[in-house]
């Protein structure tokens, strides 16, 4: 049973016996001393995706769900719907743009990393992996020189992120982005 400062996005817990999965971890620290660190989460019920939001304090503890994990690939998007296939089983399925929600700007065609999460033969989301490595399309003209500022300029990459980049960097040029942040951690 995982503690609640333990919950990382994209766990699966089971509550009251429906299985729900956790989209977005708030941490609220008091300023009094004695005061727990309080954990604002969000959590959607799978398969029909309703909301729900709890407090928890950081000891407290939660029922992990049974689950599998398996590699996996996407395959092909058509319209709202995203197409995975289980690397170790070959089957396919499918997870619409809402159960993706804040996943879609990491996914592109040849991503590898990608875990499946399973529960009763049903792919209920997908785990992205720690990084990700995109060229630049757009951004403002490199400056010569830049490398010894902390200055950074916006960029956009090929799946319509936009992340904060050093000065120094050209379109062109291959990142490293860090999926659960979303921020520019290297050159590729």
């Amino acid at each position: 049973m995982p503690k609640a400062c333990d919950l990382k996005k994209g766990d699966v817990i089971e509550r009251d016996g429906k299985l729900y999965i956790t989209r977005q971890i708030d941490v609220k620290s008091p300023s009094s001393r004695g005061a727990q660190t309080l954990y604002k989460t969000r959590f959607n019920r799978i398969p029909d995706g309703q909301k729900l939001e709890l407090s928890l304090t950081g000891d407290e503890l939660l029922q992990s769900a049974d689950l599998r994990r398996a590699p996996a690939q996407l395959l092909y998007q058509e319209d709202q719907l995203y197409t995975f296939m289980e690397q170790e089983e070959y089957s396919q399925h499918s997870l619409s743009s809402e159960e993706l929600e804040g996943q879609l700007p990491y996914l592109y065609d040849g991503i590898e990393g990608l875990t499946a999460l399973i529960v009763d033969d049903r792919m209920v989301a997908i785990e992205l992996p720690a990084s990700i490595s995109l060229p630049i399309v757009e951004t403002s003209p490199a400056i010569k020189g830049a490398s010894a500022s902390a200055r950074t300029k916006p960029a956009r990459l090929p799946t319509g992120l936009e992340v904060q980049v050093p000065e120094y960097l050209a379109e062109g040029e291959v990142i490293r982005v860090n999926t659960s942040t979303g921020k520019f951690m290297s050159r590729a």
